[in-house]
């Protein structure tokens, strides 16, 4: 390329429930569904200018662990965890890391790993 860096446009989640998959996630962050095209669905932009959250039907399913995830700031990574359990998360480990700003990693409804991260 000369002179000009790509921008990330979207940030994609393959999945085998659209409408699970949006609703956890827009439901965690926030974010409200902006298009629905038939095996595709976009959220918001992330951060007002950010990359849109995009979810595309896939026929397989997740096998492995994430190569790329989620890191979510969060005030309080328990109280975090607590919500994104009554959207359907499922905790992965405990808090990890630094005593002092702790993560957590957790699974969204297909198994996909996020963390929740301390705000420094």
């Amino acid at each position: 390329m000369t002179g000009v860096a790509p921008k990330v446009g979207n940030i994609v989640i393959d999945c085998a429930d659209l409408d699970v998959m949006a609703a956890f996630w827009g439901g965690l962050l926030g974010m409200r569904t902006t298009d629905v095209s038939g095996d595709w669905i976009d959220l918001e932009r992330l951060g007002g200018d950010g990359p849109v959250l995009s979810f595309q039907l896939v026929p397989e399913g997740k096998t492995i662990k994430n190569r790329l995830h989620l890191d979510l700031d969060v005030p309080d990574i328990e109280a975090a965890g607590e919500r994104a359990a009554s959207l359907g998360a499922t905790a992965a480990t405990g808090a990890m890391g630094d005593p002092a700003a702790p993560f957590r990693v957790w699974r969204d409804p297909e198994g996909n790993e996020f963390c929740f991260c301390t705000q420094r």
